[in-house]
């Protein structure tokens, strides 16, 4: 028997390696000078085009699936209890604060609360990773920064609440509230819990989703900052139902809150200032000293509000530029890989 001739081996093509993925491109601002808050979403792991309506459809589904939840728990409570019946069907009819009714006020600040998480939980589905971008450039909420700004709003707020006290008033006629002194309040102490507890976080909610959320949305397809702190500000007001004067003074405040967002870097300023204006509004009419229902805040009170917030403005302006905080974002752009050569395969 004889052996066959052993088969010389074929040296195999070398196969060449996968081409990586091309990085994704940057915007210019990216790199020179820096992303602005309204630009943030070029840094997150998703920032298509189509990511800022993704994540407003997700959010609102979000929003109204936590609404069910609440309105599920209700319902079996309605079931219960006939009181309770009667007591969501006062809700239905006059949405308004009750100072008396810690409850109500639960519910009416609480729904508001519900949209920061819906808006969270969205972003973070839809965007990826990098989360602390919807606070801040810094990538996290400065809470330094916003106890400063805190700080600085309540004396703003307290000193020229104080120095309104000698102007004359507006005589303005106004049935949509009732005032109600502290010694006629049997719930006065816990409704002042409810409103030191969640006025804060309500505050807090509509400043991620009208400066935060809509900012980053409108500065992904717009680059200038102008679109991205006056397109917003018409959803704000239409939030608030009051007569075009007081609508006014809220476009005011969502201008100025805008502008703040936007030369500070983050959300703090505008939070800080959205819970000292709302934390006096509230105290005071708990005191008995205002009506928090109150529609029409008559010119004086226009024009001193805009006072404020004006001063607040200038106040944070002179404290950033001491505290030399930084305010945008500079991203490295990824350089493309080259194809790697290929090991040669040798005959085994």
């Amino acid at each position: 028997m004889t052996t066959p001739p052993p088969v010389p081996p074929v040296a195999m093509p070398p196969v060449a390696a996968p081409r990586p993925p091309a990085p994704r491109p940057l915007p210019a601002d990216a790199t020179v000078g820096g992303l602005a808050f309204h630009r943030l979403l070029f840094a997150r792991r998703r920032s298509g085009w189509w990511t800022p309506l993704v994540v407003g459809a997700l959010g609102v589904a979000i929003y109204f699936a936590f609404l069910v939840v609440i309105f599920v728990g209700i319902l079996i409570a309605t079931l219960a209890s006939p009181a309770a019946g009667e007591w969501l069907l006062t809700i239905g009819t006059d949405v308004s604060f009750d100072l008396a009714d810690p409850a109500m006020l639960v519910l009416l600040l609480g729904s508001i609360v519900l949209m920061l998480p819906a808006y969270v939980l969205a972003s973070l589905i839809v965007n990826g990773r990098r989360l602390g971008l919807i606070s801040s450039a810094a990538g996290r909420l400065r809470w330094g920064w916003m106890l400063l700004c805190t700080a600085a709003a309540a004396v703003v707020a307290l000193v020229l609440t104080a120095l309104s006290a000698l102007l004359p008033t507006d005589e303005v006629v106004d049935t949509t509230g009732t005032i109600m002194q502290p010694a006629e309040n049997p719930m006065f102490l816990w409704s002042l819990l409810i409103i030191l507890l969640i006025v804060p976080l309500q505050c807090a909610a509509e400043e991620y989703v009208f400066r935060g959320y809509l900012q980053q949305a409108i500065g992904r397809w717009l680059r200038h900052p102008l679109f991205a702190i006056l397109l917003p500000v018409p959803l704000f007001v239409l939030g608030h139902l009051y007569d075009p004067l007081g609508q006014l003074s809220v476009g005011v405040f969502a201008v100025v809150a805008g502008w703040l967002t936007w030369r500070t870097g983050g959300l703090e300023a505008a939070i800080a200032l959205h819970v000292v204006n709302n934390l006096l509004a509230f105290l005071l009419a708990l005191f008995g000293l205002g009506d928090i229902n109150a529609t029409s805040p008559g010119v004086t009170s226009f024009v001193w509000s805009t006072v404020v917030v004006l001063a607040y403005a200038g106040g944070v302006e002179w404290l950033f530029r001491r505290r030399a905080l930084g305010r945008t974002l500079v991203l490295t752009p990824v350089a493309p890989q080259a194809n790697p050569v290929p090991a040669p395969v040798h005959p085994g």
